[in-house]
C-alpha cells in the first residue's frame, strides 16, 4: 500500500514530463536546480550500487551450476561478461536495449507465475494446512520488514528515466507504473502463498522458492527455478542498463555531471560513454564491495528519491495553477493526491530512520560531493 501511494504520486508527476531524467528532472522543476542535482547524484549512486548487487547475484546463482563462478577470478570474469554483453547491446541502440529488456521481463515473470499456479494446485489437491509458529511483531520488526519490501517493490523509478526516447511518455508512463506494481503484487503474493504451503520452516531456507519447487516437482523443478533466478537478475540489469545512462546523460546536458557523459555515438545515436561508464563502475563495485552491504544501502538511499518526488506533487500542482513556465498540465491526475503525497513522504522518512552509521556516512558523502560539484559548476569559466 505504501508503494502504491508512492507510485501514484510518480504517475501524476511523470505525466507532466516528456524529457529524460526521471526523478532528477521532476524535483529540479519543483524545487530548483540544487535539489534536483542532489536527487540526480543520489539516483545515479543507487543505480550503480544496484548494478553491482545484480552482478554479484548472477555470479552467486551461476555457482550452483558452475562452481568456478563462485571463486574470486571466476566472479571477476562472470561479472565482466555479464555487464559487457548488456553494454554492447545498449550501445547499438535504444530499441535493441528495450527489446532485450522486454524479452527478459517476460521470461523471468512466466516461471514465477507458473510457480504460483503450481502452489494453488498443491493447495487444492494436497491435505495441506499452513501451520507456522506465530511470532510477536515489534515496531522495529515491522519497520525492517517494510524496508525490505520497499526494496522488493522498488526500482520503478528507473522506468521513467528514458522518457525522452519513448513514443508517448506523458500518456504511457502512468499506466506502465500502475500495471507494473499490480503485476509485482500478484507475483509476490503467489510466491509467498506457495512457500508457506509447501515448506514447514521457510525461515531456515536460503532459497525458499527453489526448495518449494523441489517439494512439488522434484530436483528438476528446483533447477528450473534457479535458472529462472539467473534470467531474472539478467533482465533486472538489462532494464537498468537501458535507463541509467540516460540519467547521467540528462545530468551532463544540464551541467550537473561532466560534459562527456552526454556524448552521442556517431553511428548508433546512443549515449555510449554513459553506458560504458555505468557498466565499468558497476563491475568495479561488484568485485570490491559486499553484496548485503550494497543491498541494504540501495534500499535506504532510494527512499530519499521517493520522498522528494511525492513532495513534488502538490508543489507542481500549485505551479501549474500559477501558469509557471516548464510545468505542463498533468495528463494523469490522482484523486486525493496531496494526501497520498503526505503518506509517501511520511513513510519514506520513517523508513530512512532505519539507516545505520555506515549508510548515513555514505549518503552524507554523496550529498557532499554533489554539493561541491554544484558550487564549482556555478563558478564562471576563466
Amino acid at each position: 500500500m505504501l508503494s502504491g501511494a508512492i507510485i501514484l504520486c510518480f504517475a501524476e508527476v511523470a505525466s507532466r514530463f516528456s524529457g529524460a531524467g526521471g526523478a532528477y528532472l521532476f524535483t529540479q522543476v519543483a524545487f530548483g536546480r540544487f535539489v534536483g542535482l542532489q536527487i540526480g547524484w543520489v539516483s545515479y549512486f543507487v543505480r550503480v550500487i544496484t548494478g553491482a548487487v545484480q552482478s554479484n547475484l548472477f555470479a552467486t546463482y551461476l555457482a550452483e551450476f558452475w562452481p568456478w563462478a563462485g571463486t574470486r577470478p571466476g566472479g571477476i570474469l562472470v561479472t565482466g561478461l555479464f555487464l559487457g554483453l548488456l553494454a554492447a547491446v545498449n550501445v547499438r541502440g535504444v530499441l535493441s536495449g528495450a527489446h532485450l529488456s522486454n524479452v527478459f521481463a517476460v521470461v523471468k515473470i512466466a516461471p514465477l507465475l507458473t510457480l504460483g499456479f503450481l502452489g494453488i494446485i498443491w493447495l487444492a489437491t494436497q491435505d495441506t494446512v499452513m501451520q507456522h509458529t506465530p511470532t510477536t511483531a515489534t515496531l522495529n520488526g515491522w519497520l525492517q520488514a517494510l524496508l525490505l519490501l520497499m526494496f522488493a517493490y522498488g526500482g520503478f523509478e528507473s522506468a521513467v528515466i528514458p522518457l525522452a526516447e519513448a513514443k508517448a511518455p506523458r500518456r504511457d508512463a502512468p499506466w506502465a507504473l500502475l500495471i507494473g506494481v499490480g503485476l509485482a503484487a500478484v507475483v509476490y503474493l503467489a510466491a509467498q502463498v506457495t512457500v508457506l504451503a509447501t515448506l514447514s520452516a521457510p525461515l531456515s531456507s536460503s532459497r525458499p522458492l527453489a526448495d518449494a519447487t523441489r517439494v512439488m516437482a522434484g530436483a528438476g523443478g528446483a533447477a528450473l527455478v534457479t535458472l529462472a533466478a539467473l534470467i531474472s537478475v539478467y533482465g533486472w540489469l538489462s532494464s537498468n542498463m537501458l535507463a541509467v545512462p540516460r540519467l547521467s546523460m540528462a545530468l551532463a546536458d544540464s551541467g550537473d555531471f561532466p560534459k562527456f557523459f552526454s556524448r552521442i555515438h556517431p553511428v548508433f545515436r546512443t549515449p555510449w560513454i554513459s553506458i560504458l561508464f555505468f557498466a565499468g563502475l558497476s563491475w568495479m563495485l561488484a568485485n570490491v564491495a559486499g553484496l548485503l552491504q550494497n543491498l541494504s544501502l540501495s534500499a535506504v538511499s532510494r527512499l530519499f528519491t521517493y520522498g522528494l518526488v511525492c513532495a513534488a506533487l502538490p508543489v507542481l500542482r500549485r505551479k501549474e495553477r500559477g501558469d509557471m513556465e516548464g510545468v505542463a498540465p498533468a495528463l494523469f491526475r490522482v484523486p486525493g493526491g496531496s494526501v497520498l503525497a503526505a503518506v509517501g513522504v511520511t513513510g519514506s522518512v520513517l523508513l530512512v530512520s532505519r539507516m545505520n552509521l555506515r549508510e548515513a556516512l555514505t549518503m552524507a558523502a554523496v550529498i557532499a560531493l554533489a554539493t561541491m560539484h554544484y558550487v564549482v559548476a556555478r563558478k564562471p569559466a576563466r
